[in-house]
């Protein structure tokens, strides 16, 4: 009984933790269409205060996942939750320029704690790991697609400076909720994995890392390319149907990541019933044509492009993430998934001068979703080099355990 609130517990303060990680990463491409206009500074040049925290959401990544793996999981989300809320807030009590880059910085800094420790955590937890992870990655998807309309409406009520701290108090009361619980014993590190997989052969881990590594980059860069520059692209292409104020704008964006979040579930659905490989390898082959047809696009017809593109993208997740368990051996679970968002976040973080160079030159985001359908198809390439699903033994649980209670 302990073990088992000990777990619903762990999949709810790691579901909530991955909501607030995309939402407190995204608020700024909201943001930023106020200061643009406030400032009088180039779209370009304001979003280069971004690239300091999404460098360190990345990199640090790794020696967060190692502390997850050799102190407490549980006690490295508590420092998450409160230093992500404290960076917040000191973001929105910024002065100047320096002031919201190194604001941004800490930010990035302690939300690059969840991604390895949190999923790891939830999946040293989990009876049903595809599940699992599509609950968390609805839960982070529903971040991603709250974060415009939290920065919006805050921006257009209150001020820029309410639309990071607001949420900042939010999340640092949600991890002294957090300590409480560590505290009183509900919450604890679990030694082994509910439900242990078959360890892959090294040839197989060989195999499968090099694939992951080319796709996780490749995810990265698109995911943080689109999702920092959809409000902007919205506004650019068809703006003048959405009125003054930020509002509009950060309406469409959130419907594509909220909808798009239903995805994942879908994910985790298939992941747990079916081969991960055709799983991923499906859902990357969708990309590249989408992205090349979002490059054209300058009517309201872009809006479901976009949205069948993260949609895509969502429903690779659990199955990205049960090939990278796979792939990696369980003691070591919390430091490989710190390297795989090293890859993820951090080295994809070159999408940030990437886009912001882009649209220096050019005005437009045309060439930009190019670059993307290059990246997608190099990743789609990829995915065929992933061991054979009659190779994937224990990748993921047999379908019988799939009812069962997390």
């Amino acid at each position: 009984m302990r073990d088992r609130r000990a777990a619903r517990l762990a999949l709810v303060f790691s579901s909530v933790g991955h909501s607030y990680a995309h939402m407190f990463m995204l608020l700024f491409p909201t943001v930023v269409l106020a200061l643009e206009r406030d400032w009088q500074q180039p779209y370009g040049v304001l979003m280069m205060l971004m690239l300091p925290g999404s460098i360190l959401f990345g990199a640090a990544a790794l020696p967060a996942g190692w502390l997850g793996d050799k102190w407490s999981a549980p006690k490295m989300m508590v420092i998450y939750f409160i230093g992500t809320g404290a960076a917040a807030v000191l973001t929105g009590l910024s002065q100047g320029m320096i002031g919201l880059a190194v604001g941004m910085g800490l930010m990035g800094l302690f939300a690059s704690i969840y991604h390895p420790v949190g999923i790891a955590w939830l999946v040293r937890d989990s009876e049903n790991r595809g599940k699992a992870l599509g609950i968390s990655g609805f839960f982070g998807a529903a971040g991603v697609a709250s974060a415009p309309l939290i920065a919006g409406f805050f921006t257009d009520q209150m001020g820029w400076r309410s639309a990071f701290i607001v949420p900042g108090l939010v999340c640092m009361a949600t991890g002294l909720a957090l300590a409480l619980f560590v505290a009183r014993g509900w919450i604890h590190d679990r030694v082994a994995e509910v439900a242990a997989a078959a360890e892959a052969s090294r040839q197989e881990m060989v195999r499968g890392a090099m694939v992951l590594v080319v796709t996780v980059i490749a995810s990265g860069l698109i995911y943080q390319a689109a999702s920092n520059n959809l409000p902007k692209l919205f506004d650019q292409r068809f703006g003048y149907l959405l009125g003054e104020g930020v509002v509009g704008v950060g309406m469409l964006a959130s419907g594509i990541f909220v909808i798009s979040s239903l995805a994942q579930l879908v994910g985790g659905w298939l992941a747990d019933r079916f081969s991960l490989k055709a799983v991923y390898v499906g859902c990357w082959a969708l990309q590249l044509p989408l992205l090349l047809l979002a490059a054209n696009l300058h009517s309201l017809f872009l809006w479901p492009t976009l949205l069948m593109i993260f949609s895509a993208a969502s429903a690779s997740l659990p199955a990205e993430n049960s090939l990278f368990a796979r792939y990696s051996p369980p003691q070591w679970r919390g430091t490989a998934f710190g390297l795989k968002f090293v890859l993820a976040l951090g080295v994809s973080a070159a999408a940030v001068p990437l886009a912001s160079y882009i649209h220096l030159w050019t005005g437009e985001f045309f060439w930009l979703f190019v670059a993307l359908g290059g990246f997608a198809a190099i990743a789609s390439a990829a995915t065929f080099f992933l061991p054979r699903p009659d190779d994937e033994g224990g990748v993921s649980l047999p379908v019988a355990a799939a009812g069962a209670d997390d």
